[in-house]
Parts: structure tokens; C-alpha cells; sequence
């Protein structure tokens, strides 16, 4: 009896374009990961959009993104782990380095509805 083949209809979609986007339009810091994890540059940024995947970013075009950095939005405190997937001009698209919590992006789009 053979097995039955189900195609996965999210398989084609690229990963970024696969969970909901929120605007938030948030400043934030993209933060360089250094020599034996040194974080002292910091470049800013706008956080157009974010999901559970990754975020849209606003960055001047003349400014560097390394491959792998931390985001830092404001009113956050924690760092979240980034790794660029794609940059067009002065927009750059990450992925997290893992999922964020759910209960995390809630509270991120929430304080862009209080600021």
C-alpha cells in the first residue's frame, strides 16, 4: 500500500512572506556582534514591520548590515538575534534567529498603538 504524497501548499512560499506582518514603525538599533562577542557599534534603524519570523527594516543605504547582528527596538529590552536575508536599497529584511513568543509580539505591537 503506498503512502499518500500530501503537497504542502506553504512550501513555496519564502519564509518571511509565511507569518503575518504587523506595522509597528519603531525606532530601533541594529547592534554589530564583534570579536568574541563585543557589541559596541551600533547603527540605527526604523522597524517598519515584524512578525514571528523576522522584520522589515528602514536603514540608510550607505550604512553597512552585517550578515548577523542583534535588534534592539525601543521600549524593548531585550536583544533579539537577527540574520539578514535580503537588502534592497534602504530596506532590509531579517530573519529572527529563532521564532519569537507570541505573547512578545503581542506586547511589541501593542506599545506601537501607546507610543
Amino acid at each position: 500500500m503506498p503512502l499518500q504524497n500530501i503537497p504542502d501548499a506553504r512550501k513555496d512560499i519564502p519564509q518571511d512572506q509565511a507569518y503575518r506582518k504587523f506595522t509597528i514603525d519603531r525606532p530601533g538599533k541594529i547592534i554589530f556582534v564583534g570579536h568574541h562577542l563585543s557589541t559596541k557599534t551600533t547603527v540605527r534603524c526604523l522597524v517598519r514591520k515584524i512578525s514571528l519570523h523576522g522584520a522589515d527594516l528602514e536603514v540608510s543605504r550607505y550604512l553597512p548590515v552585517p550578515k548577523n547582528f542583534f535588534l534592539e527596538i525601543l521600549g524593548i529590552r531585550d536583544e533579539i538575534g537577527c540574520t539578514l536575508m535580503r537588502r534592497e536599497q534602504e530596506v532590509v529584511v531579517v530573519g529572527f534567529n529563532m521564532l519569537i513568543d507570541p505573547e512578545f509580539l503581542h506586547h511589541v505591537v501593542k506599545l506601537s498603538f501607546e507610543f
